[in-house]
């Protein structure tokens, strides 16, 4: 099934952030629809840095190559502001489509971009915003690559001015309306009653960030359509590394560490190790 012809549903669709082959296959293991490529996931493990739009369109497509080899799972890309003007928002669009993706998220930041949930943000026009949808809409190979559009004008003009964004962009020919930030539960609530019945809503849980944590089934009752967790895998498993390498340094050892981690046994049949070099053999000619 298509990105496009689940989204016709109305259940809901719990989608966890990833940034690698390894947290695809983990996240597909555990029973996701599919999966998101976050940009601050990526600026944080391949970087180290924080997502103020240092991450390139070519680190991010290397990086949903490699997933995409990886699952089969639909893919939603961040593709931030598209890199620049509407012509790099094309560019994007067929880079990002080459390598696997199924949905491009791009946001109406100037760029370079910054997280949502971070402040002192600023936008482009809305006029410019639309073109670059429109442009990102031309340049798609396949009507099934869907274009997600987000709006970051809640911290900067205002709520009102996020929904009159939003309709504009609704207009401009956006497949799925991403509203960044709401404050609160009356904002998800009036942004759901505005636009839910016309056009698929995305929302953004950021652990700690300006939207109070909802659960998926709440969303779900209000309207929303998919419900995205970009950067949780990264917050836990820098909380893990970061246990991990004090306990090692302190003990010289990982035997005080061995309960929260894969043996070597474990990680390779997590992995599929076995099936892997099983599949090998029938290549290598040792059964012929």
């Amino acid at each position: 099934m298509s990105l496009k012809t689940r989204l016709q549903s109305k259940k809901i669709m719990v989608t966890p952030g990833v940034y690698d082959g390894l947290t695809a296959s983990l996240a597909e293991a555990a029973g996701f629809e599919a999966l998101y490529l976050s940009g601050a996931a990526v600026a944080y493990t391949r970087l180290g840095r924080p997502d103020i739009g240092l991450t390139t369109a070519t680190e991010m497509a290397d990086t949903m190559t490699l997933i995409a080899d990886r699952t089969s799972l639909p893919v939603i890309i961040d593709a931030d502001t598209g890199f620049g003007n509407a012509l790099n928002a094309q560019r994007t669009m067929r880079l990002y489509e080459r390598a696997g993706a199924c949905a491009l998220q791009i946001e109406d930041q100037t760029y370079p971009k910054r997280c949502g949930h971070l402040a002192d943000k600023s936008l482009i026009s809305a006029a410019e915003m639309v073109g670059k949808i429109a442009a990102m809409a031309d340049a798609r190979a396949s009507e099934e690559t869907l274009i997600i559009a987000r709006t970051d004008a809640i911290a900067v003009e205002g709520f009102a001015a996020a929904e009159d964004r939003a309709e504009a962009y609704l207009e401009a020919g956006a497949d799925v309306l991403f509203i960044e930030a709401p404050q609160d539960r009356a904002q998800l609530e009036q942004i759901a009653a505005r636009f839910s019945t016309r056009i698929p809503l995305l929302a953004n849980m950021v652990e700690g960030g300006a939207t109070p944590i909802t659960g998926a089934q709440d969303l779900e009752s209000l309207g929303f359509s998919i419900v995205i967790f970009p950067g949780g895998i990264v917050r836990a498993l820098a909380r893990t590394a970061q246990d991990y390498y004090q306990s090692l340094a302190h003990h010289g050892s990982n035997k005080p560490f061995a309960e929260h981690m894969f043996d070597f046994d474990g990680l390779n049949t997590v992995i599929g190790t076995a099936a892997m070099l099983q599949k090998g053999a029938r290549y290598d000619g040792s059964n012929s």
